[in-house]
């Protein structure tokens, strides 16, 4: 499973880069219209980096004359009540579109619903928002976690312990790749999860978090992870004088590295990811929306992981500046092909 959902993510992606030119662009005019980013924290690599493709998308849209402004805005503390209230400062300010990374799947719904009512398009990206009047930008994330799971039965004959390192708790990707581990378990019943703790996407956070809990566990065979916390737990694994098991690798510029430098003494790995740059994709599909571009509204658009292979790797990593991550940001016609396969 993990080998096929790989080909199939590189397959899609090659696909709509091929079917650009037949992307149907809706030219309706928007460069008086406002698109305001609503992100939920940026306490990672993951989401600084996602700040920063949208910064360099929506500037450049500016320029070109697309929209009048897209400002980012990010909230200190990661909590409802300061999303909900800096959602209600952007409808008040008169934005006509916001893309909103979500602390909660469902505690913003009624905040968004005043937002929808006075006209405003959201789209929710990443952590996203079950809203029916909202857009919804996902990636497949419990696919994601299952196929990771399968990774690991590869890896391990079906058989061997299991550690779980979570995300932030409450966040409905947390939620999503959750399931995903635990469907992809049911499948090898010869795997059995030892233990489950929350690294919140964080490499010093998992790195703790694994520490406190690897005394109180057997031998841990493979670790199902999250995404850019696979260097903090190598770490913790280190400090506790026990080998770094199997795990999927994240794309930041530490993990690819560790990784590289594991190659050396013969470890193999996989790396997939959610790439930040996917906040560009939200943004076009704003943008269309406002410019005329007919979505229906309970569409939900799954936008291709990130998958590098050992044998990809030290182009991969050579790409990637240092403290930074992997990514691939998206065209407005890219954006648009990919709509249009819906």
């Amino acid at each position: 499973m993990f080998r096929k959902g790989m080909l199939a993510t590189a397959a899609l992606a090659a696909c709509v880069l091929a079917n650009t030119a037949h992307a149907q662009v809706n030219t309706g005019d928007t460069s008086q219209k406002k698109i305001a980013l609503s992100n939920s924290f940026a306490g990672n690599a993951w989401r600084q980096s996602m700040l920063k493709s949208w910064d360099a998308v929506s500037q450049q849209a500016v320029a070109d004359k697309k929209i009048a402004a897209a400002p980012a805005f990010t909230t200190a503390e990661n909590q409802v009540t300061e999303q909900a209230q800096q959602l209600q400062n952007l409808i008040l300010q008169g934005y006509s579109a916001i893309v909103i990374d979500a602390v909660s799947p469902t505690a913003l719904n009624g905040t968004i619903k005043k937002a929808c009512a006075a006209g405003v398009v959201v789209v929710s990206f990443d952590g996203i928002v079950d809203e029916p009047c909202a857009y919804r930008v996902n990636f497949d994330f419990k696919g994601w976690a299952e196929q990771g799971v399968e990774y690991l039965a590869e890896r391990l004959n079906g058989k061997g312990n299991i550690l779980e390192v979570r995300g932030v708790a409450g966040i409905s990707v947390d939620n999503l790749m959750h399931e995903g581990v635990l469907d992809g378990l049911k499948k090898h019943p010869g795997m059995k999860l030892v233990g489950s703790v929350n690294g919140d996407w964080t490499q010093s956070v998992a790195q703790k978090a694994v520490a406190g809990i690897l005394p109180t566990l057997p031998q841990v065979d493979g670790v199902a992870t999250e995404g850019e916390m696979s260097f903090g737990i190598a770490q913790a694994f280190k400090a506790a004088n026990r080998p770094a098991p199997p795990m999927i690798i994240g794309s930041t510029y530490p993990e690819l590295q560790w990784w590289n430098e594991q190659t050396k003494s013969g470890y193999h790995s996989r790396s997939l990811s959610n790439p930040p740059g996917a906040v560009t994709f939200a943004f076009w599909v704003a943008q269309q929306v406002l410019a005329g571009k007919k979505l229906p509204k309970d569409i939900t658009i799954n936008v291709p992981l990130l998958a590098i292979s050992q044998q990809e790797l030290p182009a991969k990593l050579a790409a990637t500046p240092p403290g930074g991550i992997a990514d691939v940001t998206y065209t407005l016609p890219q954006t648009v092909a990919l709509l249009d396969r819906k």
